[in-house]
C-alpha cells in the first residue's frame, strides 16, 4: 500500500512540475494555458488519489472523513479547471491576442 502511494504521489508531482514548466516555455498565452490546465488537473488528480489511498490504509473515521473532503474537493477542481480555462481564453481572444505560429482562425470569419 506504501509503495502505491508513493507511485500516486510521484506521479501527481511529476504533472504538477510539468504544468509549471508549461508556464515557462511555451509561446503564447493559449499554449501555457493548455498546458498548465492539462498538467495541473491530472497532476492534483493522482495527488488525491494518493491522499485517499493514505486515508483507507490508515483506516478509522477521520481518515474516511478526509477522503470525502477530498473526493468534493477534486470533482470541484474538476469542474472549474476547465471552466476558467475556456474562460481565460475567450477573453484573450476577445483581448485581441492573437497565437502565435501558424494558426487556421476560424472564428475571425464570425465577427
Amino acid at each position: 500500500m506504501t509503495v502505491l502511494l508513493y507511485v500516486l504521489l510521484g506521479i501527481g508531482v511529476l504533472f504538477n512540475g510539468l504544468g509549471a514548466v508549461a508556464l515557462l516555455r511555451f509561446p503564447d498565452v493559449y499554449t501555457r494555458l493548455h498546458g498548465a490546465t492539462k498538467c495541473t488537473t491530472f497532476g492534483s488528480l493522482f495527488t488525491a488519489l494518493g491522499v485517499i489511498v493514505y486515508g483507507f490504509a490508515r483506516g478509522g473515521a477521520e481518515y474516511n472523513t478526509l477522503a470525502i473532503h477530498v473526493i468534493i474537493a477534486l470533482v470541484a477542481l474538476l469542474v472549474t479547471n476547465p471552466t476558467g480555462s475556456h474562460a481565460i481564453a475567450r477573453a484573450a481572444y476577445r483581448s485581441g491576442i492573437k497565437p502565435k505560429g501558424a494558426v487556421v482562425d476560424k472564428l475571425e470569419d464570425r465577427s
